[in-house]
């Protein structure tokens, strides 16, 4: 069995890129555009295989060209795909809006991401035993991820939790089950009731307590730029991120998490795990793309030592 198992979407990227992100009722000339394998799951679970992790997907496409080419894109990583099954219909699909600065707005239309049920998730036990992570996210029912996570807390392993998109609320009895919680500082706000989208380091240790208080044992908030702040206890910890020239920061969240695993899987401390993985997401920042910008251990370990 896999060290870590993603449990989570895939959703084929349809990327347009312009000077600055529309406004409501405003058109923009674009200057590029393309599609490529995207999906929060299917980011995590391709992030954490190029790093060189034994890695499962689990998850669902539809019996379309966008589904082969994602499946067929996790396997050339070498991660494994029996849990990866088609369905009737269109698969999930992104569409990104990119600005030149690097910011980016989404809308994930979720086809057959939505028709991975906790029935599914149940008969496909036997994939997550042995495992020693279990990520999952926020593109698939809530049902489905709430199983997910009752099965993976079950079987023995550590349950992280990317809650993306950005809830208002989660369900108690996801919450209680989840061992590392991972937002960003926008979805860490939203579901404190903060009205804040930028957080200091202050304002995070503010934001990380009240969302330990509903339940997770460790809450790591990913500030961009500025790195990430870890909780475990009563202790906070600030860990920072390299100061790189970001062209596109689609994905790098999903390259934290997956990182993140790999890190804690070869038995890296918690510490140790948040820098080793904001390094992954800085490097990948500097690339366009979300799965195309993720790096191979080579080239990681070569931007890790510099």
């Amino acid at each position: 069995m896999s060290s870590i198992v993603v449990v989570g979407s895939l959703n084929m990227d349809v990327v347009a890129v312009a000077p600055h992100l529309p406004l409501a009722g405003e058109t923009l000339i674009g200057s590029k555009y393309w599609d490529a394998p995207g999906g929060k799951g299917a980011n995590q679970a391709y992030g954490a295989a190029k790093l060189g992790a034994d890695v499962s997907m689990l998850g669902r496409v539809g019996n379309d060209n966008y589904g082969s080419r994602m499946r067929a894109n996790l396997e050339s990583v070498g991660c494994d795909t029996r849990g990866l099954k088609t369905v009737e219909g269109s698969s999930g699909i992104a569409l990104i809006s990119l600005a030149e600065t690097g910011q980016n707005s989404i809308i994930v239309v979720s086809g057959a991401n939505d028709r991975y049920s906790p029935a599914d998730v149940r008969a496909e036990r036997s994939l997550m035993e042995g495992a020693k992570l279990l990520l999952l996210q926020l593109e698939n029912p809530y049902e489905t991820v709430t199983a997910a996570a009752q099965i993976g807390r079950q079987a023995g392993a550590r349950v992280v939790l990317d809650p993306a998109p950005a809830p208002s609320s989660l369900p108690g009895e996801l919450l209680q089950t989840v061992d590392v919680l991972t937002p960003n500082e926008t979805e860490a706000a939203r579901l404190a009731g903060s009205p804040a989208t930028t957080l200091s380091l202050e304002d995070a240790r503010v934001v990380a307590r009240k969302l330990q208080g509903m339940g997770p044992r460790i809450v790591i908030i990913k500030l961009g730029a500025q790195g990430c702040l870890l909780l475990v206890g009563d202790v906070t910890t600030h860990v920072a991120a390299p100061q790189v020239n970001a062209l596109d920061t689609t994905g790098a969240g999903d390259e934290f998490n997956g990182a993140f695993a790999v890190a804690t899987a070869e038995g890296a401390s918690l510490q140790e795990s948040c820098r080793f993985a904001a390094h992954a997401a800085a490097l990948s920042v500097t690339r366009l793309g979300s799965q195309a910008s993720m790096p191979s251990r080579q080239e990681f370990d070569r931007f890790y030592r510099s």
